[in-house]
């Protein structure tokens, strides 16, 4: 169980550079995640380095500025692309529900005990999606029926799950299994991945909220820089279409697999060798 925090609305100790910086880092966050998910690959890192701010601190606040972008991101898909709701919004509903669980066990098992198998995961998905170039360029639903909606909702459950305790590269996983498992195309996969990515936030906030672990003024802050990115980003993935978001996609990918990769060295391998 996460003990208590005070309900504070800034961390004692952050500067007004340090301010700046983080709201950088969201409003990029905003960009990355309303394309292909990933933006926490810069947000999440970025509050840990804020003096005063512990890991449980910094994942919930991050949910809370995520929240702001992937709701905007979420309506400017729905708006431009008009997603089928069939399958998102009970594909939202289980990965909140898996997200809350996540959550729960987030202060519990450290990250570095799931990091090695996540870079593993992602150096698939990388090789996966560039050694086949025609990937999810169109949309070719592998299931229908019961079928697809139960595959739909075992992903949600675990990318879900997988959000709550630690979070960077939600959205790339969600966009990968549609695009793969599925069969739809990068630019529906990202529109159905912003809604799942909504509810996951949501999910993991319920948890942390009641027991204070929100930096609230730092977390609304951070939130209307990554609502501003948000925006730019949906815009750009629906104006520039499939091929954008595979590139997009490669590329985020190819950093989460760098960053994780860095953690587990420092973090599992490297005390191992000295």
């Amino acid at each position: 169980m996460v003990d208590a925090f005070p309900a504070d609305l800034l961390p004692a100790d952050l500067s007004g550079g340090v301010l700046l910086l983080l709201l950088l880092a969201a409003l990029a966050a905003g960009w990355i995640d309303a394309v292909v998910g990933g933006g926490g690959l810069l947000q999440l890192p970025a509050l840990l380095l804020v003096p005063g701010i512990g890991p449980v601190q910094a994942l919930a606040t991050n949910k809370l500025a995520s929240l702001f972008g992937t709701t905007t991101s979420a309506t400017t898909f729905y708006r431009r692309v008009h997603p089928d709701l069939r399958t998102a919004l009970p594909m939202a509903a289980v990965a909140l529900v898996g997200s809350f669980a996540g959550a729960s066990v987030a202060a519990a098992l450290p990250a570095s005990v799931f990091k090695p198998i996540i870079v593993v995961a992602l150096v698939g998905i990388a090789l996966f999606t560039a050694l086949r170039p025609s990937l999810g360029e169109v949309t070719a639903l592998r299931h229908s029926g019961r079928r697809h909606h139960g595959i739909a909702a075992a992903l949600g459950a675990a990318i879900g799950f997988y959000d709550g305790i630690l979070g960077p590269g939600t959205g790339s996983f969600l966009v990968f299994a549609m695009v793969s498992l599925l069969g739809y195309d990068f630019l529906n996969a990202s529109a159905k991945a912003k809604i799942v990515n909504v509810a996951t936030n949501v999910g993991a906030l319920l948890f942390f909220v009641p027991h204070g672990a929100v930096f609230w003024g730092l977390g609304i802050l951070m939130g209307l820089a990554n609502m501003l990115g948000g925006y730019l980003g949906a815009r750009a993935a629906t104006a520039r279409g499939t091929r954008f978001i595979r590139v997009v996609f490669l590329v985020v990918v190819t950093a989460l697999i760098c960053r994780l990769g860095w953690d587990v060295w420092t973090e599992n391998l490297r005390p191992l060798l000295s």
